[in-house]
């Protein structure tokens, strides 16, 4: 009973402080003379609620510092009154004590001209980036000013410009009251207020964590289907290998010989590299062996194709078919392509949609397949845009593509007119980028103005899933490696060098190697070296080679030395060698369709209603994939994709723990 009596006054105490606090006067009168009544006490309210005129001091005293450039006085207030845990994890208060470094370090440029005293403080600026500051040097928006310790005059280098304007050091102000009024008046709040406040962060805070453990399983999840779809395809290429080998091994019994330019063949079709085939001694026993045990088979063995469909039916549904008929077609063939077995039966799957013109591109019919892109409804215009995203995976997909100009004009205004969230952006977006590897289409898209879209989109990269930033950056660098490209950047270096910069310190480390790319691509060009020269890039990129990663340091310095070239060469690779294969095992990830009860859906709706004359259409080797030019420690100089990257095994994300992205 006396626990439960303290308790209800302690309560009763925080109800009155809070009721004081915000001035209801009356009501805490009224509430301290009915718990008389009912001889209830009420602990007394601490003075610090009722006044304190320490704080308005306190506050006067640290403005006037900030005004009169006083440092010493000001950090030493700051460190005192400023509770060491928000100053440690409150991102606004870290954002704020950075900009105050900065305002006192450069204060006696702007008012005294003393430049021994602006010596001293810029080593103090400097030691504070190497300790406190350094946690700091990840975001994009303060990577700049740690190259200001090495700016001979900040006053006239564009990357500092806007510290010297009128208008810097009053909005500053402006921020510091705030911070201040809020931050002093808190450590005063009544304990209900800040009992409140805790509960509201502590459930932010467990929500957060949530979002990252779903985010975690989402990437797991991701990881699982790519192991699931390889393991699958390396287990029919093996039963196909194996049964030969049986086939083999009992002709020996018959007496009969295995050549050596059999072993050979069974070699190339494991390997899937000709060359590697023939380096192989036959003499030696167990060379052959020894080199399977330390490969992964890549290629998938014959399997059964893929029943043959009624492709004039489907084209007619999919043009007057219900809205639901419509996604249902679009859904169904789409997994045809995307979870048939990579090798024959998806060449073959593919071939047959090219054959008979499934988009229609060349229909001379009034409506086309091709027109939903323009559909009223969003969720048929976004299925059609993951068909075009599964096409485009395909080297011949990509082909069929080109062949239509106005879908390329669809994505582009897919990309312009469709929200920032819209999964049928993101899908077009996707699809871009891997048709830029494609000199036809990338000279479309630069003629469309698609970089300088591009580079806009990223100067707010922090608002875009990891999908759409990856994918934007992996483009940007492709349209990059053009000579028309270059010059399109070239007609705003300053723009795009800063949005390339910046991008050197997002969290996303998977988008790194393309940003390289493109940053030595265009360095290549002489304005945009001056550019870049101007704005202290070089110390910049040093800021970046301290991060622990050797592959991403070699890199940096060979953009170093990019910069600091000579060379007026602009390069273009005239070649087209697009055999890329940059399907992913989570293209389907995330649909919108599900099928109602004893609704057919996917390969059942097809065979069950568009069953068609069986053919031997699609039946055919693909030549394999052309080996990569670059060194992993260059830059990328040949168009990719980040599929592709990962999938080579890109080094330089070692170590990095990225938001998963969403991939399609």
């Amino acid at each position: 009973m006396g626990d439960l009596s303290a308790s209800e006054a302690h309560l009763l105490g925080m109800i009155k402080e809070y009721l004081i606090f915000g001035e209801f006067e009356e009501t805490a009168r009224q509430l301290e003379k009915e718990c008389e009544n009912k001889g209830k006490a009420i602990p007394k309210v601490p003075d610090s609620i009722l006044q304190d005129p320490k704080t308005s001091n306190l506050q006067k005293d640290l403005m006037t510092s900030f005004e009169d450039g006083d440092h010493k006085v000001f950090f030493e207030l700051w460190a005192q009154h400023i509770p060491a845990d928000m100053r440690e994890s409150d991102p606004v208060v870290q954002k704020l004590e950075f900009y105050l470094h900065i305002h006192f370090t450069i204060y006696p440029l702007k008012f005294s001209a003393n430049r021994a005293e602006f010596d001293e403080r810029i080593m103090l600026f400097k030691n504070y980036l190497e300790t406190k500051g350094a946690a700091l040097s990840q975001s994009a928006e303060f990577l700049p000013f740690y190259a200001l310790p090495f700016v001979p005059n900040p006053t006239i280098h564009p990357s500092f410009k806007m510290l010297f304007q009128d208008s810097w050091m009053p909005d500053l102000k402006e921020k510091l009251e705030k911070c201040l009024s809020t931050t002093l008046e808190a450590s005063n709040a009544p304990r209900l207020f800040t009992l409140y406040r805790e509960q509201i962060q502590n459930n932010k805070d467990l929500m957060q964590q949530m979002q990252v453990q779903l985010a975690e399983m989402e990437m797991k999840a991701s990881s699982y289907m790519r192991k699931f779809s390889k393991t699958q395809a390396d287990y029919h290429n093996l039963i196909g290998v194996t049964a030969e080998l049986v086939d083999s091994l009992e002709a020996t019994i018959s007496g009969k010989m295995i050549s050596p330019e059999y072993l050979q063949g069974v070699c190339v079709r494991l390997f899937g590299n000709q060359s590697v085939a023939q380096s192989i001694d036959f003499i030696r026993p167990g060379t052959a062996s020894s080199m399977l045990r330390a490969s992964i088979p890549t290629l998938a063995k014959d399997v059964p194709l893929l029943p043959s469909l009624d492709y004039e039916k489907l084209k007619t549904d999919l043009i007057n078919g219900s809205d639901r008929r419509k996604v249902a077609l679009l859904q169904a063939l789409r997994w045809r392509l995307t979870r048939s077995i990579r090798g024959e039966q998806r060449d073959s799957v593919l071939q047959a949609f090219i054959s008979y013109d499934l988009l229609e591109f060349s229909s001379s019919r009034q409506k086309t397949v091709l027109q939903l892109m323009e559909y009223k409804d969003d969720v048929v215009r976004q299925y059609m845009a993951r068909m075009i995203n599964a096409f485009a995976s395909l080297p011949d997909g990509r082909s069929y593509l080109s062949q239509s100009p106005l879908l390329l004009r669809n994505l582009l205004y897919y990309l312009k007119k469709e929200g920032k969230d819209s999964v049928t952006r993101e899908n077009a977006l996707v699809a871009l980028q891997k048709l830029s590897l494609r000199r036809a289409q990338q000279s479309a898209m630069i003629r469309d103005g698609v970089i300088g879209w591009l580079v806009d989109e990223l100067q707010d990269s922090d608002c875009l899933s990891d999908i759409t930033l990856n994918y934007a950056v992996a483009l940007l660098m492709n349209l990059c490696l053009r000579t028309q490209g270059k010059r399109k950047c070239a007609e705003n270096p300053k723009h795009v060098l800063k949005v390339l910069t910046d991008l050197l310190g997002h969290e996303n480390h998977e988008i790194r190697p393309f940003v390289n790319g493109a940053l030595y691509s265009i360095l290549c060009v002489p304005t945009v070296r001056d550019e870049a020269r101007e704005m202290s890039m070089e110390e910049i990129l040093h800021c970046y080679s301290k991060e622990e990663n050797p592959e991403l340091n070699r890199q940096i310095e060979f953009i170093i030395k990019q910069l600091n070239s000579e060379d007026e060469r602009e390069s273009d690779d005239e070649d087209d060698d697009d055999e890329e294969d940059a399907m992913e095992a989570d293209l389907d990830k995330e649909e919108v369709f599900q099928p109602q009860l004893n609704e057919l859906s996917g390969e059942a709706l097809l065979t069950t209603e568009y069953l068609g004359i069986m053919t031997n259409m699609g039946r055919g080797k693909r030549k394999s994939g052309l080996p990569s030019r670059h060194s992993v420690d260059e830059p990328l100089q040949r168009p990719a994709t980040p599929s592709s990257h990962r999938n080579t095994g890109n080094r330089g994300v070692a170590g990095s723990n990225p938001k998963p992205p969403r991939r399609y």
